[in-house]
């Protein structure tokens, strides 16, 4: 495992970037994972702090799953699937 590029960032700023390179408007992705879209703007917008459940919703969904590392702690694992989206 390495860190990589954007391990620091917090966590409404990794969901950003996971939107981003799924190339997803929030509309869509709340739609993908479950989520309400106002629950969601406030979460990007770091309005209020998301809690387990919303994350869990991301870091377990199919389609994201490959960065669930990246979420957690910073890190990649490329040769297990897991990658960061910066």
């Amino acid at each position: 495992m390495e860190p990589v590029k954007g391990a620091k960032l917090d966590l409404p700023a990794k969901m950003k970037a996971i939107r981003a390179k799924e190339n997803l408007t929030q509309e869509d992705f709340c739609r993908e994972v479950d989520i309400s879209l106002s629950s969601w703007k406030k979460y990007e917008a770091s309005i209020t702090d998301m809690g387990l459940a919303p994350f869990l919703k991301v870091a377990n969904h199919p389609r994201f799953k490959k960065y669930a590392l990246w979420l957690t702690n910073g890190e990649t694992a490329p040769e297990c699937g897991q990658v960061s989206p910066l």
